[in-house]
């Protein structure tokens, strides 16, 4: 009996505003027209445990340290990981996710202040080892973002956090782009970045010819629907 392939494992990150969940959406139709397995999920949530702290980290008002932030970060994470990446990834089916541990990188790690060791190390358990096979990063603006964000609806919790806060998780965001950021942390994998000043459209495009010169067996099938 033939071996069932892994899935891939597909991560969207960016700034606030940067056009991920639109872009995972239309991928996520391509790959349906083709009649790809594939799922979708989004950091934090995914699980009925994670939805539940997606609701506390989002909240506007809400207070809490740095330190609980992450940790309510890392335990959805946890949840998600073992009850639905996995599994999915096991059974040969492509998996899109709107944020991942990269976020946190950003957001804590540079955007909190928290220490870079702490927060990998924590990540580890959370992830028990899962890296993405390519995380495409949405580059923009902190402020154009926010200003997306805001227009699109009332601005959470985190999108609360200032301008000083979200251009440093912006400049971070550029940092994780560069080869030797990449070979530093390989707990990554591979990170493309996609300029995500454009249109929906040209966004797409981009984001298209990224994943058919990587993947063969999706340039294959993306080729056909695009």
């Amino acid at each position: 009996m033939t071996e069932k392939k892994r899935g891939r494992l597909i991560v969207f990150e960016g700034v606030e505003g940067a056009g991920k969940s639109t872009q995972l959406e239309r991928l996520g139709g391509h790959l349906a027209r083709a009649g790809v397995s594939h799922r979708t999920f989004r950091e934090p949530g995914g699980t009925a445990l994670g939805d539940a702290i997606r609701k506390v980290l989002l909240e506007p008002g809400t207070t809490m340290s740095a330190r609980a932030e992450a940790l309510l970060f890392m335990a959805s994470r946890a949840e998600l990981v073992s009850r639905e990446l996995r599994p999915a990834l096991e059974s040969g089916t492509i998996v899109l996710l709107d944020r991942f541990f990269l976020s946190t990188y950003a957001y804590q790690i540079a955007g909190r202040g928290l220490a870079e060791s702490d927060v990998r190390s924590a990540n580890m358990t959370a992830t028990d080892g899962l890296v993405p096979d390519l995380t495409l990063l949405l580059t923009l603006g902190a402020d154009v973002g926010l200003a997306r964000a805001v227009r699109r609806s009332g601005p959470d919790r985190i999108e609360q956090s200032g301008l000083d806060f979200h251009s440093r998780v912006e400049q971070a965001f550029a940092e994780f782009s560069t080869r030797d950021w990449q070979r530093s942390h390989e707990e990554c994998g591979p990170i493309v970045a996609v300029d995500a000043s454009g249109s929906p459209d040209d966004v797409a495009a981009l984001v298209l010819d990224v994943l058919t010169s990587r993947f063969a067996e999706l340039s294959r099938v993306l080729g056909a629907v695009a």
